[in-house]
């Protein structure tokens, strides 16, 4: 039995991700689908999603084991994929959260969908509990997405096409979205320019020199836009 405190923060982390958690329990069933769909035993759906639980990564991570990409290659594209996180950090309400345990797993479950609640608001309006249980939270809608995808995949023998280009539809999504609220088309044509040049210098290993390459790129205009404003 939960204490009144305790309930009161779960009660409040579920208002909070009621939405954000049922879309990533629909997300979560086209991994599971795609899991199964790829080859891949139904049980890495929950695996991957309880173990990396890295949202997008986690396709990408499909994809990279099913083609027996080498680690290195696995370890430095989950660096570039998923080094913004690193940032998270700077403005999450980590110093709301009480306790080495409570912090770590804070940590651990910072994705996209969680820094983008606790962070529209002030730090002060939540509390350590509220905190975790909307991770906790999101955390369960997005694994028992993917069990139940991957579960019906295996049962029923799913296998749906389009699902294949989940992955590359949901970073159209997130880039055309960043576009927009950035209002400058530079960036997107800097990274198309980049995947064409790695298509061309190096096609079986595309994706690892195109987001390399578009890093490269991003930092020298970094650097440059700074000597300008100097």
């Amino acid at each position: 039995m939960l204490a009144p405190g305790h309930r009161s923060d779960l009660r409040a982390a579920a208002g909070d991700v009621a939405g954000v958690g049922a879309g990533m329990f629909l997300l979560g069933t086209s991994f599971g689908l795609v899991v199964v769909g790829s080859g891949l035993a139904w049980w890495w759906a929950p695996v991957f999603s309880a173990v990396v639980y890295a949202g997008s990564l986690e396709f990408l991570l499909v994809t990279l084991a099913v083609a027996g990409t080498p680690l290195a290659a696995v370890a430095l594209t989950t660096l570039l994929v998923n080094g913004r996180h690193v940032f998270y950090g700077l403005s999450f309400p980590l110093h709301r959260v009480r306790g080495r345990l409570g912090r770590a797993y804070a940590v651990f479950a910072l994705i996209d969908e969680a820094y983008a609640l606790t962070t529209a608001r002030p730090a002060e309006a939540f509390s350590s509990g509220r905190i975790l249980w909307s991770q906790a939270l999101l955390q369960v809608s997005w694994v028992s997405g993917g069990l139940v995808g991957a579960l019906a995949g295996e049962r029923f023998s799913l296998h749906v096409p389009a699902l294949a280009f989940l992955f590359t539809a949901l970073f159209v999504v997130l880039a055309t979205e960043a576009t927009v609220a950035g209002r400058e088309a530079a960036g997107p044509l800097l990274a198309v320019a980049c995947a064409l040049v790695a298509r061309l210098v190096a096609p079986g290993e595309m994706l690892l020199v195109a987001m390399a390459l578009f890093v490269a790129v991003l930092l020298v205009r970094y650097r440059a836009t700074e000597v300008r404003r100097a």
